[in-house]
């Protein structure tokens, strides 16, 4: 494509502001056109009231991306493919399995493309830790999710309404990364989840899988840690330790230090969309989704002390 793909937000809150709207800046084959959204202000863009009132006013935009919280995703989402518009989901893609399906057999029935778009999985030590761990025979994996709600989402307070996941928020990047880089598909065996007792969403949540083979996993979510935050995977394996630390952006091998990098996954992201936007592909993996509804199916409901933001 010889010009820049005209783009715009649907959402503008703190993710779109802080991660998508930079990411688009430095990125020259997208021009960051308008924004949508009901009560967000300032900026340096337009920011329109709605979706359908964006692309009236902005008939040139040829994709948006969708960063609302999660219940209004399909219904946004599946208005801008009618639109003619490639689309991009924020994670989680949508609130349902069966939403994210809809809008894929809409989008391949229009020909224009639907990237799902797991952010932590393009940190830049995830590539290489998958390479690693396609040469080892699996042993045992913990992984450690943690981190301080009241910092990261102050005041939001559908993230504890149904839809809005709770700790799954955070923990579903843990998973993206999880079912990207272990080589066999794995499963829930069980889950224990504490709901606050004022809240429809969990708090946190410890976590058992296993693969075919009989990999064991073992997750703990928590979204009360105060102080460092915690974003650890640890592998075991037949040849030692491999470890994915900071969120995917630092790899440590048997005690060496392979990839220690500053954040990239929102620039990984639109590279991709854009390279799915040329191609005429769509990119809608549902797995980590998939993990989290298994957990809320077969997880035993724990009664925690109410939360207070």
């Amino acid at each position: 494509m010889d010009r820049p793909i005209q783009i715009g937000l649907v959402g503008y809150g703190k993710i779109a502001r802080d991660q998508h709207a930079p990411a688009l800046r430095r990125n020259p084959a997208f021009q960051l056109v308008a924004a949508a959204d009901p009560i967000a202000q300032g900026g340096d863009i337009a920011i329109y009231p709605t979706l359908e009132a964006m692309l009236d006013a902005c008939p040139d935009i040829e994709a948006v991306a969708v960063c609302t919280p999660p219940v209004a995703r399909r219904a946004l989402a599946s208005a801008a493919l009618a639109r003619g518009k490639h689309v991009l989901l924020e994670k989680p893609p949508a609130a349902s399995l069966s939403e994210v399906e809809a809008l894929r057999q809409q989008a391949q029935s229009m020909g224009l493309t639907l990237f799902a778009a797991w952010h932590s999985r393009f940190a830049a030590a995830v590539a290489p830790a998958r390479l690693v761990l396609a040469h080892r025979r699996l042993r045992y994996v913990k992984i450690d999710w943690r981190e301080d709600v009241r910092h990261w989402h102050p005041g939001q307070a559908w993230i504890w309404r149904p839809g809005g996941l709770g700790v799954f928020d955070p923990g579903i990047n843990a998973l993206s990364i999880a079912t990207a880089i272990l080589p066999r598909p794995f499963f829930v065996t069980g889950a224990d989840l504490h709901f606050p007792a004022n809240c429809e969403a969990p708090i946190a949540a410890d976590l058992a899988f296993a693969d075919a083979n009989g990999l064991a996993i073992i997750a703990g979510f928590d979204w009360l840690q105060t102080g460092p935050q915690t974003w650890d995977i640890v592998i075991e394996t037949d040849e030692g330790r491999v470890e994915l630390q900071q969120g995917g952006s630092r790899l440590i091998v048997d005690g060496v230090v392979l990839v220690d990098a500053a954040d990239v996954e929102y620039p990984g992201v639109y590279q991709r969309f854009a390279e799915l936007i040329a191609s005429g592909a769509s990119d809608v993996d549902v797995a980590p989704l998939r993990q989290v509804a298994d957990a809320f199916l077969l997880g035993r409901r724990h009664v925690a002390a109410p939360f207070e933001d």
